[in-house]
């Protein structure tokens, strides 16, 4: 029996045309470079036969509602070229996003209500390929000073019976190394104002919920609630008052940029209208007092309570 080694992995993704159907990912076109990457390809419920018997012993079940899951990171950095969209483009549209691209400028995405794109995986652990179709999902975007940017995805598809399939040969030369995030290569302001920032996490918020009922088997996109946390400076009051934002419930705007001097590889996450929520208590952090904040994103005409530019 051959020993199959955990690090020899590969991970290939490709959006849908038809909802479920299985547009054969190929690994010189639909490679993901993934970490910290967990796959449960039988998920569902054990629907017990509770049988009356004149003995005593285990009843037999049946699965049901078989769906996967999967959890994985990719680092959050652009193509290099603008208005080329970013080799985890696909991810995000399988998130609920719409992608928008300009030529030879921008690669913009935002929120979207219906008509959500699905994908299928191709997830190999050394010659077991664990396949789903009609996957959707969330993620989070954690944006730490003296950290990596990354995106952490959540993704569920409907289930595929695993199968023994040979490692692909994936081609990961569209995958970019990120840049750490820090003054020199980033930016952060609210309500304009041009905040020291330790920590930020956005999380897209989506529900997702597996739907089995006769007739319609597929994973959805049901709601969305986005917020986000942050950490940053104590300053004076009449510079940026969280206190007041939040008793008011007023929107400020908020603006992310990372690799903000690298023409191809800058990202700009734009949040318009911000509500701060009531401010937790004053942290401290290397003898600084910091204010720990939440917020959430809203939107103005709809589906604009962020963009995700890369240009």
């Amino acid at each position: 029996m051959p020993v199959m080694k955990w690090r020899k992995t590969a991970m290939l993704f490709k959006l849908e045309s038809t909802y479920g159907t299985d547009p054969t990912p190929s690994g010189a076109a639909n490679a993901v470079k993934v970490q910290n990457a967990t796959y449960s390809p039988m998920e569902g419920q054990d629907l017990q036969m509770d049988y009356l018997l004149p003995y005593i012993s285990a009843d037999p079940s049946k699965p049901a509602d078989l769906h996967s899951t999967l959890q994985f990171e990719v680092a959050l950095v652009g193509s290099g070229t603008a208005g080329t969209a970013p080799a985890f483009g696909p991810i995000l549209r399988a998130l609920g996003m719409a992608e928008t691209i300009v030529a030879s400028t921008s690669v913009t995405y935002n929120p979207v209500s219906d008509n959500h794109d699905s994908a299928t995986v191709y997830f190999n652990k050394d010659g077991i390929r664990y396949k789903g179709v009609g996957g959707r999902g969330t993620g989070t975007l954690t944006l730490n000073a003296s950290g990596l940017p990354i995106l952490q995805v959540n993704m569920t598809f409907l289930y595929v019976q695993p199968a023994d399939a040979t490692l692909p040969t994936p081609d990961y030369s569209a995958w970019n190394e990120p840049v750490v995030v820090s003054d020199a290569n980033s930016a952060f302001t609210i309500d304009g104002d041009a905040a020291v920032m330790r920590s930020f996490t956005f999380n897209l918020g989506n529900t997702v919920e597996p739907i089995f009922e006769v007739g319609d088997e597929q994973i959805a996109i049901v709601d969305r609630a986005e917020t986000f946390d942050l950490q940053i400076r104590a300053g004076a009051l009449s510079d940026f008052n969280p206190y007041a934002l939040a008793e008011a419930g007023t929107t400020v705007p908020m603006v992310f940029t990372h690799e903000k001097a690298t023409a191809g590889r800058i990202i700009t996450l734009t949040q318009p209208r911000v509500q701060l929520m009531r401010p937790g208590a004053p942290t401290e952090a290397q003898g600084l007092v910091e204010w720990p904040l939440t917020a959430k994103p809203l939107p103005g005409s709809g589906n604009d309570q962020f963009t995700l530019a890369f240009t």
